[in-house]
C-alpha cells in the first residue's frame, strides 16, 4: 500500500494537527532504518521481488501438487536462505543518508554467500532420494555439502534475529561432540561430525525437521494470505472501523488501538509488524487524548503482541503445535479462543482504569460511521471467516487459507482503489516470500536444536530434572517451567522459544498430569513473553521508538498491560476443571472456567490497575491480587478463598469511598 499512514487510517489530509504531533512517516522510516532488513532498490530490488514470486508460486503449487518432503524442503530453504543475504544486513545498522539515496543494496560479499548457498541444497535435491539414503555413512562430499548448509543457516539466523540463537545452535552440537565432559547427569556420548550431519542434514529431523516443514508450509501460505488482504484494502478498513468504533470516548483512543491491533493481527501473526503498523498511525491519537509516552507505547505494544496469539493466524508456534500433535489447525484455533479473549478483556480494563487515573479525553475524528463502514467494506472479513469454515468442512489448512487468498483477491474489485492489478499480484506474491524470510532461517536453526535434543535425549533428561526437583509436584513444576521458558525467550524469538521448550519442557509437564495439548498452549503463552522480555523485548522496543518514551519503562509498563496472558495458562494446568478454557471438558466446564478466569482476570486489573470505581487503596489491591492467583487453582477451596478475598476487597473499596464522601 502507498498511502500515507494518516490516510490508510481514514482521517482527511485538512485533519488539524497540533503543533507536537509527530511526523509519523518519518518515524516508520527511521525506524526501519534501524531493522536489519535492507531497502533495496535497483536490479537487486528486481531480482528479489523475482525470487519472493517463485518462492511464493513454488509454495502455492505444493499445496495442489504434493511432493516429497525430501525435494521441497531442501529446494524452499535453497530460495529462502539465499534470498535472506540479499535482504538482510550482514553487520551493522545501515547509513541513512545511502537509504535516502536508495543505495542500501547488498554488497559482493552479499551475493557470494547467497551463490554459495544454493550450492549445498542443489547438492541435495539433485538427488535427494539417495542422498538421505546415505544418512548413516555419509561421503565426504555429503559432509562438506552438510557443513555448508548448516553455515549458511546459522549466518542467515543472525542476520535477522541476532547473534545469540546460532549461539545456541553451536552450543548443542559443541554438547553432542563433548558430551561425556559434561558432569552428571547431563553427560552423553560423544558423536562425531559424520554422526551430527547425518542426523541433523541428511535425516527428517534436524535441518528438515518439522520447524523448516511449518516454515515452507503454514507460515509462507499465511504470509501470502496476508499480503494480499493488506493490498485488497483490508488494513485501511481495520483501521477505519476501529476508529469509528471506539474512537469517540474518554477511554475511546485506547479501545481504538486496541481493536485495531487485533484486527491487525488477523493479517499479520506478528507482534512488531502488528505494533510498528499501529503506531505510526494510533500514537497521535494516544498523545493527544493525553497518554504518557510510557503508557501510550505499551498500549500500542499490548496491542500488537494480541496478534501473536489470536485466532485465525496466530503466530508461526501455533502451526507448529498442530503438527506436532497431530491435529487439525482448527483445533489449536479452538483451544485459543478464551485465552484470546482474555487477553483482551485484561488490555480493555487496564485501559478503562488508566483512561480514568491520567483523565484522558476523547478525540474528535473525520471518520465514517460503524453502519456505512461495514456496509460498504464489510467484506473484508468473509476472507477471515471462510478460513475456519473450510477447515470446518474437512479442508485442510493449507488449502483453506489458498482458497480464502482467493476469495480476498475476488472481494478486492468491490473497491476501485484497490483491484488487485498483475502489477499488486506480483506485488503480494513478493510481499509475501520476504515477510517469511524473519522466520525461515530461525525455523531451520530451532529444527537443529530439536535434533541434538533427540539425538543425544537431552530434552528427557532436562525434562526428568525439573519433576526432580519439584518433586513430582504439579504447582511446583508448573513454576519452575514457567521460569524456564521466560528464561529462555529472553535469548531467542517466540518460535524457537516454543520449539526448545516443547523438547524440554513439555515431556515435564506431560510427567505430572498435564494434557499434552494443554501442555503446549502452556507452553506458547509463556513463549509470547519473549516479545515483552529483554534483550528481544520487540514490541515494546519498536513502540518506544515511536512514541519517543523510554525503552525499559515501556516494556515494563506492557508487562502490567499483558499480564493476564501469563497467569491464565496455570488455570488449565493446574486443575481439572481448568481444561474447559480450552473449550475441553463439556459445556459445563467450560462455562465454570469462564466465569472463574474472567473474575480472575477483572481481580488482577484492579490489583496492577489500583483503580475500582475509583482509585484503589493498598488493602483492596492486595485482596484481589490474593484473590486472583487464588482463583487460578480453580479447585474448590481455592476458589472458594478467591472469591471471599475478592469480595473482601470489593467491600473494603466500598466503605473506603463512602467514607471519603463522608468527608
Amino acid at each position: 500500500m502507498t498511502e500515507r499512514p494518516n490516510e490508510r487510517a481514514g482521517l482527511k489530509a485538512s485533519t488539524p494537527r497540533d503543533d507536537d504531533t509527530i511526523d509519523e512517516e518519518a518515524l516508520l522510516a527511521e525506524f526501519e532504518a534501524e531493522k536489519p532488513a535492507r531497502q533495496l532498490s535497483g536490479i537487486p530490488h528486481t531480482i528479489v521481488k523475482v525470487m519472493g514470486v517463485g518462492l511464493s508460486l513454488f509454495g502455492l503449487f505444493w499445496v495442489f501438487n504434493p511432493m516429497a518432503k525430501q525435494f521441497y524442503l531442501p529446494a524452499f530453504l535453497m530460495v529462502g536462505l539465499s534470498m535472506t543475504f540479499l535482504v538482510y544486513r550482514g553487520w551493522g545498522r545501515s547509513d541513512k543518508a545511502k537509504v535516502a539515496q536508495g543505495a542500501d543494496n547488498p554488497y559482493i560479499v552479499d551475493w557470494l554467500l547467497a551463490a554459495i548457498t544454493i550450492v549445498p541444497f542443489a547438492y541435495i535435491i539433485s538427488d535427494w532420494d539417495s542422498f538421505f539414503r546415505r544418512a548413516i555413512i555419509p561421503t565426504q562430499l555429503d559432509l562438506i555439502m552438510g557443513t555448508i548448509a548448516i553455515l549458511v543457516t546459522l549466518e542467515t539466523a543472525r542476520r535477522t534475529v541476532g547473534l545469540l540463537v546460532p549461539l545456541v545452535v553451536l552450543f548443542f552440537l559443541g554438547y553432542a561432540h563433548w558430551g561425556p565432559y559434561f558432569p552428571a547427569p547431563f553427560g552423553t556420548a560423544s558423536y562425531d561430525w559424520a554422526r551430527l550431519i547425518g542426523h541433523n542434514v541428511m535425516g527428517t529431523q534436524g535441518l528438515f525437521g518439522v520447524p523448516t516443514d511449518v516454515a515452507a508450509t503454514y507460515i509462507i501460505l499465511f504470509t501470502i494470505y496476508g499480503a494480499v488482504l493488506t493490498a485488497s484494502g483490508a488494513t485501511r478498513f481495520f483501521i477505519d472501523l476501529s476508529f469509528s468504533a471506539f474512537g469517540q470516548s474518554q477511554a475511546g483512543p485506547g479501545r481504538t488501538v486496541t481493536m485495531a491491533g487485533f484486527l491487525l493481527g488477523t493479517v499479520s501473526g506478528s507482534g512488531v509488524a502488528t505494533t510498528v503498523t499501529l503506531g505510526g498511525i494510533s500514537w497521535p491519537l494516544l498523545r493527544k487524548a493525553g497518554y504518557p509516552q510510557e503508557h501510550g507505547g505499551a498500549v500500542l505494544a499490548a496491542a500488537g503482541i494480541g496478534a501473536i496469539m489470536s485466532p485465525p493466524t496466530l503466530g508461526a508456534a501455533a502451526f507448529i503445535i498442530a503438527a506436532l500433535l497431530g491435529v487439525s489447525y482448527l483445533q489449536v484455533l479452538i483451544w485459543a479462543t478464551i485465552p484470546t479473549l482474555l487477553y483482551y478483556f485484561g488490555i480493555i480494563l487496564a485501559i478503562e482504569m488508566d483512561a480514568r487515573r491520567f483523565n484522558t479525553h476523547s478525540v474528535e475524528i473525520d471518520v465514517k460511521p460503524v453502519g456505512k463502514l461495514l456496509l460498504r467494506f464489510g467484506y473484508h472479513f468473509s476472507s477471515l471467516v471462510a478460513i475456519v469454515v473450510f477447515m470446518a468442512l474437512g479442508m485442510t489448512p493449507f488449502r483453506a487459507v489458498v482458497f480464502a487468498t482467493a476469495l480476498a483477491f475476488l472481494l478486492s474489485f468491490l473497491d476501485r482503489e484497490c483491484w488487485m492489478t498483475p502489477r499488486r499480484i506480483w506485488d503480494a506474491l513478493a510481499t509475501g516470500a520476504t515477510g517469511a524470510l524473519s522466520v525461515i532461517p530461525v525455523m531451520a536453526s530451532a529444527g537443529l536444536i530439536v535434533g541434538v535434543m533427540t539425538l543425544t535425549g537431552l530434552g528427557l533428561k532436562l525434562a526428568n530434572i525439573i519433576v526432580m526437583l519439584a518433586g513430582g509436584n504439579l504447582m511446583l513444576t508448573a513454576l519452575l517451567s514457567a521460569v524456564s521458558v521466560i528464561l529462555l525467550g529472553l535469548a531467542v524469538p517466540v518460535t524457537a522459544s516454543f520449539i526448545i521448550s516443547w523438547v524440554i519442557i513439555g515431556p515435564a509437564l506431560q510427567d505430572v498430569g498435564v494434557p499434552a495439548y494443554a501442555a503446549a498452549m502452556f507452553i506458547f503463552y509463556y513463549s509470547v513473553l519473549s516479545e515483552v522480555s529483554p534483550p528481544t523485548a520487540l514490541s515494546p522496543f519498536a513502540a518506544s521508538a515511536i512514541t519517543g518514551g523510554k525503552p525499559v519503562k515501556t516494556m515494563w509498563l506492557t508487562w502490567r498491560y499483558t499480564l493476564s496472558a501469563f497467569l491464565v495458562p496455570f488455570i488449565f494446568v493446574l486443575s481439572g476443571p481448568g481444561i474447559g478454557l480450552l473449550m475441553q471438558g463439556g459445556v459445563q466446564t467450560v462455562l465454570l472456567a469462564m466465569v472463574v478466569s474472567f473474575t480472575a482476570v477483572a481481580a488482577l486489573a484492579v490489583a496492577t490497575g489500583a483503580w475500582l470505581i475509583g482509585p484503589a487503596g493498598w488493602t483492596e489491591r492486595i485482596l484481589c491480587g490474593i484473590g486472583a492467583i487464588a482463583l487460578l487453582v480453580m479447585e474448590p477451596i481455592f476458589m472458594g478463598i478467591g472469591a471471599v478475598a475478592v469480595v473482601a476487597g470489593l467491600l473494603v473499596h466500598l466503605a473506603g469511598r463512602r467514607r471519603h464522601r463522608a468527608t
